[in-house]
């Protein structure tokens, strides 16, 4: 009888080693989605879960809800073009060359297709990869999302307040509440194009719609993907002015604009996010939202707010560069929890690399992988170089301090201006108000010569950009 029970067991033993040992497999292969919602201008500020009184922002707020804040987390450059070369890259804007200012339509240059992206990585391991929304790392076929690991763009190859095909004709001496009161201006006044893939389909693009039919597009990606893994890279136009929303959603008074617009993003990330939890894929997919930017601070009730933090775009304040964050991943990310874990867009590759298990090529990036700080305050990180919107080097920070040194530009026919130095300790002072350097002359010194130390090996080792050859 003995005898008969142990041989039973044996067998059951063996047929549920045979059992795990045939669904391993399918398990362990299993790879994640990954969805980056990148915002256009957004300040710090901007959202109910990141302190707004004024914007509402529940789907948003539930995200963050059921996921995790990031409240050190910063972009590498406080202007369009370079901070979107390095999240896709891993590197810094200089490292790869696209960190002198932004890209217009007369632009002769882009990002170089040699470059390897998240979208290049995800690729390669048999993902669905999808551009969506505002491009602006170059509008040549050769520098557009389908030469940079996307299988399919849809989207505004450079800013809307930009026009076809050199930036010739656009609305001068019209300020933003009028843009604003005649949303028709939306199609009569930019003549901005919007692509699908390399040709334009819409010139020009009517921009009150253009937030929802990014979302649109996105969700129809997603649901014809749901059962292959994918990326969608989603940057939306939007807040950057001019600023349009539909019909539907408009508020005619002019001081409510940036709230209508932000507002009108988060009914659309709603919409995204409800479908990914409709189809049954909120387990297996990693969402992050942020900004390519801080807010820009001159257009007031059409620019956002960076709340605590000083100043915004244009500049290496925090307000400029430290941007809000959420990554939301039911089950793998803790939900309703926040860091202040010292973390990057350049962060982003090299994260999703470790998620897929699969190691980066062997090239010099400036990100770490920050999984550990799902559930953790500690993180690799902990220098950062600021760099000028024009590409100038500015500062650095190093744990808690941050050193700054500023020179404006030059206007012509005006003095040089003069030079600005700073130290904070930002643990202490987040708005940059209280300046140590008098008190900790020898601290200061000390990260200048590693600000300056980590600008020559990235200006050493810089990869080109891609450069249209000259005609003769």
């Amino acid at each position: 009888m003995m005898a008969s029970l142990q041989t039973h067991t044996m067998q059951l033993i063996s047929a549920t080693l045979l059992v795990c040992y045939l669904i391993a497999p399918s398990v362990a292969e299993e790879k994640p989605n990954f969805i980056i919602i990148f915002t256009d201008d957004q300040g710090y500020n901007d959202l109910g879960c990141f302190g707004s009184k004024k914007i509402k922002t529940p789907n948003i707020d539930r995200m963050a809800a059921e996921g995790r804040r990031y409240t050190s987390f910063y972009v590498p450059c406080s202007v369009c073009s370079p901070s979107r070369a390095a999240l896709l890259t891993g590197s810094y804007p200089k490292r790869v060359g696209m960190h002198k200012h932004v890209l217009f339509p007369k632009s002769d240059y882009g990002l170089n297709s040699q470059e390897y992206t998240i979208a290049d990585h995800m690729k390669s391991l048999g993902y669905a990869t999808a551009c969506i929304g505002k491009w602006h790392l170059g509008h040549h076929p050769e520098t557009l999302p389908r030469s940079n690991g996307f299988d399919s763009y849809f989207g505004i190859p450079y800013s809307n307040d930009m026009n076809h095909p050199e930036n010739q004709g656009k609305p001068r001496n019209v300020s933003s509440n009028e843009l604003w009161a005649d949303q028709e201006s939306a199609i009569k006044l930019w003549n901005t194009p919007l692509m699908s893939n390399e040709e334009i389909v819409e010139l020009p693009v009517d921009q009150r719609t253009i937030t929802r039919r990014y979302t649109d597009k996105a969700i129809e990606f997603v649901t014809d993907n749901q059962d292959n893994p994918f990326f969608l890279y989603l940057p939306h136009s939007m807040p950057h002015i001019p600023l349009y929303v539909p019909d539907d959603v408009y508020d005619a008074d002019p001081q409510n604009a940036y709230t209508c617009v932000i507002e009108h993003i988060d009914a659309e990330v709603g919409r995204l996010l409800q479908t990914v939890r409709n189809l049954g894929l909120s387990e297996k997919t990693y969402i992050v939202y942020t900004t390519d930017n801080g807010p820009w601070l001159q257009f007031k009730n059409h620019g956002g707010s960076a709340g605590p933090l000083r100043s915004g775009k244009g500049t290496t304040f925090e307000g400029g560069q430290r941007v809000p964050c959420i990554m939301w991943a039911p089950g793998r990310i803790p939900a309703g929890t926040s860091t202040d874990a010292f973390t990057s867009t350049l962060d982003l590759l090299p994260t999703f690399a470790s998620l897929t298990g699969k190691k980066l090529p062997d090239r010099k990036i400036d990100g770490f992988d920050i999984t550990a700080t799902f559930e953790s305050d500690e993180s690799p990180r902990n220098e950062l170089v600021f760099y000028s919107a024009q590409g100038k080097l500015e500062g650095i920070r190093q744990g808690d301090w941050k050193y700054l040194q500023q020179t404006p530009r030059k206007r012509k026919n005006q003095p040089t201006p003069k030079t600005s130095t700073y130290l904070f300790n930002l643990a202490d002072d987040i708005g940059e108000q209280n300046n140590l350097l008098e008190t900790k002359p020898e601290l200061a010194a000390r990260l200048k010569a590693s600000m300056i130390k980590a600008d020559q090996e990235i200006t050493s080792n810089a990869r080109p950009v891609w450069r249209k050859e000259k005609t003769k």
